[in-house]
């Protein structure tokens, strides 16, 4: 239970760390947003220094830095410098697409991981187990992007099964999920059959067979609980992985959400919103952690001793 109370005591560092980077990253781009702005626009100079003083990008980095840090302690993240818009509206209004593609995306790599997983240690040693880790290997070390262009070229242009692009409709949905939770789906199905065979070799699961139960229920009564523990809290984690790979799938398949949030953010140098969105998947990987953590306290006595 220390692990998880020091968790989160880390999760404030864990934020401070990460507005801190993202502050400075911006900062050290080239221009700056007002003259980036206006300048595309005709704006005289007097109105980019005035838009520059509006969003106080003339004074001294470290002043900054502090309002900027102060606007948190205060729950504030501030506005877009480009629509004038609350950031926390913004990303509330981006992040439930972005939930929703992570959500199915999980789905898919838990169905198949754990499947992929199961198969492969019940089959140890055969082409079954073989064929099942390839296919893991080939799903934890493919790009997002190619791998979301091949299934584009594949299923939508070629045989024209699914929608390209866009949002809104469960067709839409499924292949940018698929292709997401393809990605985590190896690394499940790698510890899913390292779990299992760990505890295959296990005493109780010979006298189990030896009195003649189907090999099912071997695995699912007394095999997969106790390789449980560390597969849910790889599941946790892998959540947080998906929020990052939604950003690239979002972007291939034309989808609002986060993920294109914060391209056309970085793209503008709208610094508010960039913080917003890297304190926010910050905040979400360190709940996961602390998640995954806590899972495997409550699931695995061993970890309690």
């Amino acid at each position: 239970m220390q692990l998880v109370f020091r968790r989160l005591a880390a999760i404030p560092l864990v934020l401070w760390v990460a507005a801190t980077v993202a502050f400075l990253a911006i900062h050290l781009l080239p221009g700056d947003p007002a003259t980036q702005i206006l300048a595309r626009a005709g704006a005289s100079l007097q109105a980019i220094a005035q838009r520059r003083a509006q969003i106080g990008w003339d004074r001294p980095l470290i002043e900054q830095y502090i309002r900027f840090l102060w606007g948190l302690a205060r729950l504030d993240l501030g506005e877009s410098w480009i629509v004038d818009r609350p950031v926390a509206q913004m990303l509330a209004e981006a992040a439930l697409p972005t939930l929703e593609l992570t959500l199915a995306a999980m789905s898919v790599a838990i169905l198949v991981g754990v499947g992929l997983g199961t198969l492969a240690a019940s089959f140890r040693g055969t082409w079954v187990d073989s064929a099942g880790m390839i296919a893991a290997l080939l799903g934890v070390s493919t790009p997002v992007a190619w791998s979301s262009l091949l299934a584009l070229m594949i299923f939508s242009v070629t045989l024209g099964w699914l929608p390209p692009t866009g949002s809104g409709d469960a067709l839409q949905l499924i292949l940018p999920a698929t292709v997401l939770g393809l990605t985590s789906a190896g690394a499940i199905a790698r510890l899913t059959r390292a779990g299992l065979l760990d505890v295959l070799t296990e005493p109780y699961i010979t006298v189990a067979r030896s009195k003649g139960l189907p090999g099912w229920l071997v695995l699912a009564r007394h095999a997969w609980p106790a390789a449980l523990p560390p597969v849910l809290a790889v599941m946790v984690l892998q959540f947080g992985f998906l929020l990052g790979g939604a950003a690239v799938t979002e972007a291939v398949f034309a989808r609002q959400g986060l993920g294109r949030l914060v391209v056309e953010a970085v793209l503008s140098q709208d610094l508010p919103v960039v913080q917003g969105i890297v304190l926010s998947s910050a905040a979400v990987y360190s709940l996961a952690n602390l998640t995954a953590d806590a899972a495997q306290w409550l699931l695995d006595p061993r970890v309690r001793e």
